[in-house]
Protein backbone atom coordinates (compact mmCIF):
# COMPACT_ATOMS: atom_id res chain seq x y z
CA UNK A 1 0.00 0.00 0.00
CA UNK A 2 2.52 2.21 0.95
CA UNK A 3 4.30 1.58 -2.66
CA UNK A 4 1.29 2.52 -4.62
CA UNK A 5 0.90 5.54 -2.37
CA UNK A 6 4.14 6.82 -3.36
CA UNK A 7 3.41 5.88 -6.79
CA UNK A 8 0.31 8.04 -6.88
CA UNK A 9 2.55 10.93 -5.45
CA UNK A 10 5.31 10.55 -7.97
CA UNK A 11 2.52 10.41 -10.55
CA UNK A 12 1.18 13.80 -9.13
CA UNK A 13 4.17 15.89 -8.39
CA UNK A 14 7.37 14.46 -9.49
CA UNK A 15 9.05 17.69 -8.82
CA UNK A 16 8.55 17.55 -4.95
CA UNK A 17 9.52 13.52 -4.48
CA UNK A 18 12.73 14.12 -6.52
CA UNK A 19 13.78 17.13 -4.52
CA UNK A 20 13.30 15.10 -1.34
CA UNK A 21 15.16 11.88 -2.37
CA UNK A 22 18.06 14.59 -3.06
CA UNK A 23 17.93 15.51 0.11
CA UNK A 24 18.06 11.91 1.65
CA UNK A 25 19.94 10.03 -0.88
CA UNK A 26 22.17 13.06 -3.05
CA UNK A 27 24.08 11.56 -5.44
CA UNK A 28 22.06 8.25 -5.75
CA UNK A 29 19.75 9.84 -7.04
CA UNK A 30 21.24 9.34 -10.38
CA UNK A 31 21.25 5.84 -9.51
CA UNK A 32 17.30 5.68 -8.41
CA UNK A 33 16.34 8.17 -11.55
CA UNK A 34 18.11 5.38 -13.82
CA UNK A 35 16.18 2.56 -11.69
CA UNK A 36 12.47 4.57 -12.63
CA UNK A 37 13.65 4.51 -16.23
CA UNK A 38 14.77 1.46 -16.57
CA UNK A 39 11.88 -0.78 -14.75
CA UNK A 40 8.98 1.26 -16.87
CA UNK A 41 10.72 0.48 -20.25
CA UNK A 42 11.93 -2.86 -19.56
CA UNK A 43 9.67 -4.75 -17.36
CA UNK A 44 6.23 -5.30 -19.60
CA UNK A 45 3.95 -5.42 -16.09
CA UNK A 46 4.95 -2.04 -14.83
CA UNK A 47 3.56 0.37 -17.28
CA UNK A 48 2.53 3.39 -14.98
CA UNK A 49 5.47 4.84 -13.40
CA UNK A 50 6.28 8.77 -14.34
CA UNK A 51 8.13 8.80 -17.03
CA UNK A 52 6.94 11.78 -19.00
CA UNK A 53 6.59 13.89 -15.66
CA UNK A 54 9.36 12.53 -14.58
CA UNK A 55 11.86 13.67 -17.06
CA UNK A 56 10.47 17.20 -17.47
CA UNK A 57 10.74 17.20 -13.48
CA UNK A 58 14.50 16.64 -13.89
CA UNK A 59 15.09 19.25 -16.43
CA UNK A 60 13.46 21.83 -14.20
CA UNK A 61 15.46 20.71 -11.33
CA UNK A 62 18.68 20.71 -13.05
CA UNK A 63 18.07 24.50 -14.33
CA UNK A 64 16.09 26.01 -11.16
CA UNK A 65 18.60 24.15 -8.35
CA UNK A 66 21.51 23.11 -10.26
CA UNK A 67 21.23 19.91 -8.02
CA UNK A 68 21.35 17.65 -11.25
CA UNK A 69 23.76 17.92 -14.18
CA UNK A 70 21.98 17.96 -17.17
CA UNK A 71 24.58 16.82 -18.74
CA UNK A 72 24.72 13.90 -16.48
CA UNK A 73 21.11 12.98 -16.33
CA UNK A 74 21.10 13.07 -20.23
CA UNK A 75 22.79 10.40 -21.21
CA UNK A 76 22.22 8.07 -18.41
CA UNK A 77 18.65 8.09 -19.12
CA UNK A 78 19.17 7.52 -23.08
CA UNK A 79 20.98 4.31 -21.79
CA UNK A 80 18.62 3.38 -19.05
CA UNK A 81 15.62 3.91 -21.83
CA UNK A 82 17.76 1.41 -23.79
CA UNK A 83 18.57 -0.75 -21.59
CA UNK A 84 15.42 -1.29 -20.21
CA UNK A 85 14.06 -1.49 -24.19
CA UNK A 86 16.24 -4.26 -25.02
CA UNK A 87 15.23 -6.19 -22.09
CA UNK A 88 11.34 -5.84 -22.74
CA UNK A 89 12.20 -6.41 -26.50
CA UNK A 90 13.88 -10.71 -25.41
CA UNK A 91 10.88 -10.63 -23.14
CA UNK A 92 8.37 -10.88 -25.70
CA UNK A 93 10.77 -12.75 -28.12
CA UNK A 94 11.02 -15.44 -25.33
CA UNK A 95 7.53 -15.50 -23.60
CA UNK A 96 5.29 -13.36 -25.82
CA UNK A 97 3.01 -15.97 -26.76
CA UNK A 98 2.70 -17.34 -22.92
CA UNK A 99 1.80 -13.94 -21.69
CA UNK A 100 -0.57 -12.41 -24.59
CA UNK A 101 -2.34 -15.86 -23.96
CA UNK A 102 -3.84 -14.20 -20.28
CA UNK A 103 -6.27 -11.40 -19.82
CA UNK A 104 -4.32 -9.63 -17.08
CA UNK A 105 -1.18 -9.66 -15.64
CA UNK A 106 -0.64 -6.96 -12.62
CA UNK A 107 -1.56 -3.50 -14.27
CA UNK A 108 -1.12 -5.14 -17.90
CA UNK A 109 -3.89 -6.04 -20.18
CA UNK A 110 -4.53 -8.08 -23.17
CA UNK A 111 -6.48 -5.11 -24.90
CA UNK A 112 -3.31 -2.83 -24.30
CA UNK A 113 -0.78 -5.40 -26.61
CA UNK A 114 -3.61 -5.82 -28.78
CA UNK A 115 -3.90 -1.85 -29.52
CA UNK A 116 0.05 -1.91 -29.79
CA UNK A 117 0.03 -4.50 -31.69
CA UNK A 118 -2.16 -2.21 -34.46
CA UNK A 119 -0.35 0.65 -34.05
CA UNK A 120 2.43 -1.29 -34.88
CA UNK A 121 0.67 -3.18 -38.12
CA UNK A 122 -0.36 0.76 -39.00
CA UNK A 123 3.18 2.66 -38.50
CA UNK A 124 5.43 -0.15 -39.08
CA UNK A 125 9.46 0.80 -37.24
CA UNK A 126 8.92 4.29 -36.87
CA UNK A 127 5.73 2.99 -34.34
CA UNK A 128 8.61 2.73 -31.57
CA UNK A 129 9.36 5.82 -31.96
CA UNK A 130 5.77 7.41 -31.75
CA UNK A 131 5.45 5.14 -28.73
CA UNK A 132 8.13 6.30 -26.82
CA UNK A 133 5.79 9.46 -26.06
CA UNK A 134 2.93 7.56 -25.53
CA UNK A 135 2.57 6.14 -21.45
CA UNK A 136 1.90 2.64 -21.14
CA UNK A 137 2.50 1.91 -25.40
CA UNK A 138 6.37 2.65 -24.46
CA UNK A 139 6.34 -0.27 -22.10
CA UNK A 140 4.56 -2.58 -24.06
CA UNK A 141 5.89 -1.83 -27.35
CA UNK A 142 9.77 -3.06 -27.18
CA UNK A 143 7.71 -6.07 -25.88
CA UNK A 144 5.43 -6.46 -28.97
CA UNK A 145 8.07 -5.84 -31.31
CA UNK A 146 9.60 -8.74 -29.81
CA UNK A 147 6.83 -11.28 -29.82
CA UNK A 148 6.25 -10.14 -33.61
CA UNK A 149 8.40 -10.40 -36.32
CA UNK A 150 10.45 -7.35 -36.16
CA UNK A 151 14.03 -8.20 -36.47
CA UNK A 152 16.27 -6.93 -34.00
CA UNK A 153 18.74 -5.05 -36.31
CA UNK A 154 15.86 -2.68 -37.44
CA UNK A 155 14.17 -2.38 -33.70
CA UNK A 156 17.12 -1.60 -32.21
CA UNK A 157 18.09 1.41 -34.95
CA UNK A 158 14.62 2.79 -34.31
CA UNK A 159 14.87 2.36 -30.57
CA UNK A 160 18.00 4.70 -29.94
CA UNK A 161 16.70 7.04 -31.83
CA UNK A 162 12.85 7.08 -29.75
CA UNK A 163 15.82 7.31 -26.63
CA UNK A 164 17.38 10.06 -27.48
CA UNK A 165 14.53 12.37 -28.74
CA UNK A 166 12.37 11.43 -25.25
CA UNK A 167 15.24 11.92 -23.40
CA UNK A 168 16.59 14.77 -24.79
CA UNK A 169 13.52 16.50 -25.84
CA UNK A 170 11.26 16.27 -22.45
CA UNK A 171 14.30 17.27 -20.34
CA UNK A 172 15.44 20.18 -21.91
CA UNK A 173 11.48 21.53 -22.28
CA UNK A 174 11.45 21.49 -18.67
CA UNK A 175 15.01 22.82 -18.58
CA UNK A 176 14.01 26.29 -20.46
CA UNK A 177 10.49 26.26 -19.27
CA UNK A 178 11.56 25.62 -15.65
CA UNK A 179 12.97 29.41 -15.72
CA UNK A 180 9.83 30.79 -16.09
CA UNK A 181 8.13 31.19 -13.01
CA UNK A 182 4.45 30.53 -13.79
CA UNK A 183 6.01 27.11 -14.06
CA UNK A 184 7.43 26.80 -11.70
CA UNK A 185 4.03 28.13 -9.30
CA UNK A 186 2.08 26.17 -11.00
CA UNK A 187 3.98 22.94 -11.63
CA UNK A 188 1.28 20.40 -10.96
CA UNK A 189 -0.95 22.00 -13.32
CA UNK A 190 2.01 21.70 -15.69
CA UNK A 191 2.63 17.90 -14.99
CA UNK A 192 -1.10 17.55 -15.19
CA UNK A 193 -1.41 19.01 -18.69
CA UNK A 194 1.58 16.32 -19.83
CA UNK A 195 0.11 13.62 -18.34
CA UNK A 196 -3.47 14.61 -20.52
CA UNK A 197 -1.67 15.16 -23.76
CA UNK A 198 0.59 12.00 -23.36
CA UNK A 199 -2.49 9.87 -22.39
CA UNK A 200 -4.45 11.67 -25.41
CA UNK A 201 -3.87 9.45 -28.29
CA UNK A 202 -4.68 6.49 -26.07
CA UNK A 203 -8.06 7.93 -25.39
CA UNK A 204 -8.74 8.72 -29.27
CA UNK A 205 -8.04 5.39 -30.03
CA UNK A 206 -10.47 4.32 -27.38
CA UNK A 207 -13.08 6.57 -28.85
CA UNK A 208 -12.62 5.26 -32.52
CA UNK A 209 -13.14 1.51 -31.48
CA UNK A 210 -15.83 2.36 -29.75
CA UNK A 211 -17.54 4.44 -32.73
CA UNK A 212 -16.59 1.55 -35.32
CA UNK A 213 -18.04 -1.19 -33.00
CA UNK A 214 -21.36 1.19 -32.70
Amino acid sequence: MEILEFLVAFLKDPLTIIQGLIQQYDTLIYFILFLVVFVETGFVIMPLLPGDSMLFAIGVIAATTGQLSISIIIPLLIIAALCGDNLNYFIGNKFGIYIKKKEKILFLKKEYITHTEQFFEKNGGKAVIMARFVPIIRTIAPFVAGAGSMHYYKYILYCISGAILWVTSITFLGYFLGQVPWVKDNFEKVVLFIIIISVLPIFIKIAKNKLKKK
